[in-house]
């Protein structure tokens, strides 16, 4: 059964970037059925879909010209950070021409024999175990982290074990014939995910209808209060800081990158007046990309 086209308002409305891209084919990380497809199918639902087994071959797709976009989880509501995304997107050299947001409506699926009773072992993506970790708790199944979810539902179909149980999506349960033992599994019922569409073109701002978010990464200097001075320009200019995020792109604790999200374009003369300030404050500032802000956001 083919999901229903999400709401206008949750879809990406953005133009394509043009010039020897590879045909009509969006790539996601995951078996089919799994939530990037989910939202790849929400987004444009008439692209073709190409599955990956990593995040990594999921950008390379894009790169490599096997694919025109990649449909990619940064950050969900309940868990977080979805793990590697910060320090495998700004090596792409891919570019984020969009954001998406999905909510997770996670289901416990099992083979058709199976039941509550029988069940002993749960297995899933370590994010949708963690969203789901108090009620797989107080139903005492033990936990085993898999690739994907969809996946897990491949697995669990393929293993055909009443005791073995995956937590995926109703399109993971219909592609792999399995019966929804629970509904709404998660622990959270505002779960939702922030995906991104990258391209490997960036867009331009001045086409882009509406309010706009641009995501850039940096690194500070080594030395007494670096990130403060960073960052004051957009206190000062009044620039909305949506999200701020530091990871470390090596092994070493040394030096600290900056993941950030912020409202605006630099085609504006207070974001242009913080983003200068930060490039004389840091070592180096990439933007990956400026973008159409989801209406979900209700930014304005």
């Amino acid at each position: 059964m083919p999901r229903e086209k999400a709401d206008k308002s949750s879809q990406v409305a953005t133009p394509l970037p043009t010039g020897g891209l590879a045909k009509n084919t969006i790539a996601f990380q995951g078996e089919l059925g799994a939530y990037s497809h989910m939202a790849c199918q929400a987004c444009y639902p008439d692209m073709t879909v190409l599955p990956c087994p990593s995040f990594e071959d999921a950008l390379a797709a894009v790169s490599s010209k096997k694919a025109q976009l990649a449909m990619i989880p940064i950050e969900n509501s309940t868990a977080g950070r979805v793990a590697d995304i910060h320090t495998l997107l700004p090596g792409s050299g891919l570019f984020i021409i969009g954001e998406h947001f999905e909510s997770i409506r996670h289901c416990l699926l099992a083979t058709t024999d199976a039941d509550e009773t029988t069940l002993k072992t749960v297995t899933s993506h370590v994010q949708a175990l963690g969203q789901c970790r108090k009620n797989l708790r107080a139903m005492g199944l033990n936990r085993e982290p898999f690739a994907d979810t969809a996946g897990s539902a491949k697995y669990v179909a393929e293993q055909g074990d009443k005791t073995i149980a995956g937590i995926a999506s109703e399109l993971a349960a219909q592609v792999y014939g399995l019966k929804i033992i629970r509904r709404d599994l998660q622990d959270e019922g505002n779960n939702t995910t922030r995906f991104v569409v990258l391209a490997r073109s960036p867009l331009d701002y001045s086409e882009i209808e509406g309010p706009v978010m641009t995501s850039f990464t940096f690194e500070v200097r080594n030395i007494p209060a670096a990130l403060y001075k960073a960052l004051g320009g957009f206190a000062t200019n009044s620039v909305n800081m949506t999200k701020l995020e530091s990871y470390y792109e090596s092994d070493s604790f040394k030096v600290s990158e900056f993941y950030a999200d912020i409202v605006g374009h630099e085609g504006m003369a207070n974001v242009a007046r913080a983003m200068e300030e930060l490039r004389f404050h840091t070592k180096r500032v990439r933007v990956v990309g400026t973008y159409p802000l989801a209406r979900d956001r209700g930014i304005t």
